[in-house]
């Protein structure tokens, strides 16, 4: 939940996000196969309150959380209803751009949406005042990094770093966007993608969606347990 890229192919769609996390925090549960909403939809569910960051539905539409908005926000002692939960109320309604558009976000953490829906790209924030919703190019390569936990130098140096890996790419494969989302610059455990900062905070995950024409394809990485998971939907 912490940083999220979208890359176009001429033949698919490839969503890669790495979840930062409090070592703390108890193991998500591997994605699976959910009903929300009588909807089919796939995520790995958050132990604690039983969202999720990353979820997919069997239409193609995938919906990434970011923790904050543009920038740090100041915690607040509680909050009605977690933001994963707040993803799964999008993703089972009849069209996630429009509940977006009416859905009450009083007192919920900021956060940051990634939204792939019908061919369409979207970032939505909630910055705990105002909702943002920003129409993208989805013929653009995007990264986004959380807020919360990397000040505004390093989210432009991961851009940059960004960039620069997908320039020297002719075409860009879902494992070559997994080793940029795993081994980017390594050796940095405070700022790189892969962070362990004092083994306090770490990259917990790495999950990713490669959508195309009739199918969409989930991967996820465990990278504590060293485990990974694959499923996927036919697009209906």
């Amino acid at each position: 939940m912490c940083t999220v890229s979208f890359v176009k192919t001429a033949e698919k769609v490839i969503i890669t996000s790495n979840r930062d996390e409090s070592v703390i925090r108890l193991n998500a549960i591997h994605p699976k196969n959910y009903k929300v909403n009588n909807k089919n939809v796939i995520y790995p569910k958050d132990r604690k309150a039983g969202g999720t960051w990353y979820v997919v539905d069997d239409k193609g539409t995938v919906i990434v959380l970011l923790n904050g908005a543009d920038e740090k926000h100041q915690v607040q002692p509680s909050y009605r209803k977690s933001r994963g939960l707040i993803v799964l109320d999008i993703i089972g309604s009849t069209s996630p751009k429009e509940c977006w558009a009416t859905i009450d976000l009083e007192n919920i953490e900021p956060f940051t949406l990634v939204l792939y829906q019908e061919g369409d790209l979207y970032q939505l924030r909630w910055d705990g005042v105002i909702k943002q919703t920003l129409s993208l190019d989805v013929n653009q390569k995007h990264i986004w990094a959380s807020a919360t936990l990397y000040p505004k130098e390093i989210r432009t140096k991961r851009a940059a770093l960004f960039h620069s890996f997908l320039d020297e790419k002719q075409l860009v494969t879902e494992a070559e966007m997994y080793q940029f989302h795993r081994y980017t610059e390594e050796d940095n455990p405070e700022n790189g993608l892969v962070i362990n900062r004092n083994n306090v905070m770490k990259t917990l995950s790495i999950t990713q969606s490669i959508v195309q024409q009739n199918k969409v394809a989930i991967k996820h990485y465990d990278l504590i347990n060293e485990k990974e998971f694959a499923t996927s939907f036919v697009i209906i």
